[in-house]
């Protein structure tokens, strides 16, 4: 009775919201941050896209599962990132609320997952959207997907794998890496963990009694043990250095992961002076699963957690309960007044990890963010792999004196260090790329770096992209890529890419890296790692001169300097920033010099110019690209 139940309500949204067309331009498969991103792309490009999402939200791992607290350690927003945030600020601001909450500080970037999910679902509007579905078959130019309705088929001409798992990529006969192996032949190695977290909201009433759980789970024992080394009532403050002293307060684990409250009066940051007025927060940690409970004695989860959907149920349900078990110990051992926030999700239908769970536990649970949080997915095999060898020297571009390493098909720029949750054992990494546990901090970017059009692209198929967590990567540099920010701009490049393989009527991999960073470009995407002081982000020519930073087509009147860095780290410098001479008069000399470069770009294509006019170095800028994107 109770699917019975569910099919019936799963009709009546379908059925009431939705209709669709019988083939798109682009049809992609998840609605994540990389997904959306994709469909917000494509859809601005003029061409149809489809977005078949398993859950009833937009958003991903920053919305459907609950990890709303932006990890965005280079903080350089752009493209449609930065979109979605000044939308987020400007929702917030209207009430008066900071959105700087989170991580123990007063400039991070947060908010509430059912607001993330509007707002993205607001500039994908022009994106179709089905809900509850998955697709189950794929085919040369065209996909089944399951649907509360049933089986449909729809035909299209790019298809944008944007799950949380890499699932479309076996479906399409697409060749990939997962774990330190490559399809088909998988080994059994470790992967990292998930978590499945929960958005938790202060009562200062009480708690409603639908929303106190009295009664624990199954395993709470073990559980236990484990909280209370991560939280306890006489823990220890963050004092702002690290490691952390564990076990902390309350007040310290609510604020590392706290977000603004729609419905709690007055604002708070994440600044130590605020952080007993917090009353909104996700639980993301010591809640990984396994985390320190260990998988038959080993940090991770097997790989076949990936590959068989029985295994993926198992450990889903047991992550969602470790992280029940939290709910348990926070109510009834810290005596904290805190349970799941009744304004977020509200699921109809409950996820199939919750399956057979005590009804007193089913109302916290229609609280809970329907999906688990998935670090590690299956990767597409491309013709180039980014490697963590490449990614630290790339990131080193302008740094402690050094030129470029930029790379010239840069479409995104990420800033993560290499953050596995397990599986970093030399034996789970890929030794083939050349890597190993000892890479993790040899290796690490040194700030800011690249990520390159080509690793969207699988060898073995023509139109199928990638756009998540999936990229043609090592485990290590998956480490990290995997973070809502890069997710979301790597998205917007495949759905660039889409597009402009659709319009040029010729294969993704055969379109020029500079036709999607042009695109990119006058969307205010961030692609090069030179940056001048007379240059913004909303500098006209700003996608143009990056574009010539990356071509090496006109010279910067400064590039930037060496950086000795503070005193207590002497030669520990950094980037700094150059001159490009934007409204500098380019010589005709000059000009012709430009001409003569750009030409190498065109496929022996001659560039015919109006006479050289008085031309500024930032007109030059945008006149040449768009003459090479011709």
């Amino acid at each position: 009775m109770r699917k019975i139940l569910m099919m019936l309500a799963m009709l009546l949204i379908a059925s009431e919201a939705y209709s669709f067309e019988s083939s798109y331009d682009v049809i992609i498969a998840g609605g994540g941050t990389g997904g959306t991103a994709a469909a917000i792309q494509a859809s601005r490009l003029g061409v149809s896209v489809l977005i078949v999402e398993p859950t009833n939200m937009l958003g991903g791992q920053a919305t459907t599962a609950g990890v709303s607290t932006m990890d965005d350690m280079s903080n350089i927003e752009s493209g449609i990132y930065h979109e979605f945030m000044n939308r987020i600020r400007k929702h917030y601001g209207s009430m008066r609320k900071s959105i700087s909450t989170c991580y123990w500080k007063d400039y991070g970037k947060a908010f509430e997952p059912s607001v993330g999910h509007k707002i993205l679902a607001d500039m994908a509007a022009s994106a179709d959207v089905m809900y509850y579905s998955e697709i189950v078959s794929v085919n040369d130019e065209s996909v089944s997907i399951r649907t509360p309705e049933g089986i449909v088929n729809v035909n299209y001409k790019i298809l944008i794998d944007a799950t949380e798992y890499g699932d479309i990529l076996p479906l399409a006969g697409v060749t990939y890496r997962i774990g330190n192996s490559i399809s088909p032949n998988i080994n059994d190695t470790m992967i990292q963990d998930i978590t499945w977290t929960a958005v938790i909201r202060k009562y200062p009433k009480g708690i409603p009694e639908h929303l106190r759980v009295k009664t624990p789970l199954e395993g709470y024992d073990k559980a236990l043990k484990n909280y209370r080394d991560y939280v306890a009532r006489n823990g220890f403050d963050f004092k702002g250095r690290y490691p952390v002293r564990m076990p902390v307060n309350v007040a310290t684990h609510n604020a590392y992961r706290a977000i603004p409250d729609s419905y709690s009066p007055g604002s708070y940051t994440g600044a130590k002076k605020d952080w007993k007025r917090i009353t909104k927060c996700g639980v993301n940690w010591g809640n990984d699963y396994p985390g320190m409970y260990l998988w038959h004695g080993r940090y991770g989860i097997p790989v076949n957690y990936i590959e068989s959907r029985d295994m993926r149920a198992e450990i889903e349900r047991e992550a969602l309960i470790k992280t029940l078990h939290y709910i348990y110990y926070m109510q009834n051992e810290l005596k904290e007044s805190w349970s799941v926030d009744e304004n977020e999700y509200s699921n109809d239908i409950l996820p199939e990890a919750a399956r057979d769970l005590p009804d007193e536990w089913k109302a916290i649970m229609r609280h809970m963010p329907p999906i688990p949080y998935v670090r590690e997915s299956r990767r597409i095999l491309g013709e180039y792999t980014l490697n963590a060898h490449d990614t630290h020297i790339n990131s080193m571009s302008w740094h402690n004196g050094e030129k470029s390493h930029e790379f010239t098909d840069a479409i995104a720029i990420g800033g993560y260090n290499i953050d596995l949750h397990g599986g970093d054992d030399d034996d789970d990494i890929e030794s083939s790329l050349g890597e190993a546990q000892s890479s993790i901090e040899r290796d690490k970017p040194l700030g800011a770096f690249q990520v390159p059009l080509r690793v969207l692209i699988p060898m073995s198929k023509d139109n199928i992209l990638a756009a998540e967590k999936n990229l043609s990567m090592s485990r290590l540099v998956s480490g990290a890529l995997r973070l809502q920010p890069i997710t979301m701009m790597t998205g917007q490049a495949a759905g660039a890419l889409a597009a402009i393989s659709i319009q040029k009527g010729i294969k993704p991999r055969e379109v020029k890296a500079i036709h999607v960073q042009k695109v990119l470009g006058d969307a205010g995407v961030a692609m090069s790692l030179c940056r001048y002081t007379d240059v913004s982000s909303i500098n006209k020519y700003y996608g143009a001169i990056q574009i010539s930073n990356l071509y090496g087509l006109i010279d910067a009147e400064v590039y930037p300097a060496f950086s000795k860095g503070s005193v207590n780290n002497p030669g520990k410098g950094g980037r700094t920033k150059g001159r490009f001479g934007v409204n500098k008069i380019v010589s005709e000399k000059e000009f012709a010099r430009i001409i003569e470069r750009a030409e190498k770009f065109t496929d022996g294509r001659k560039i015919t110019l109006p006479e050289h006019k008085k031309l500024t170095k930032g007109e030059a800028a945008e006149l040449i690209v768009n003459a090479i994107c011709e």
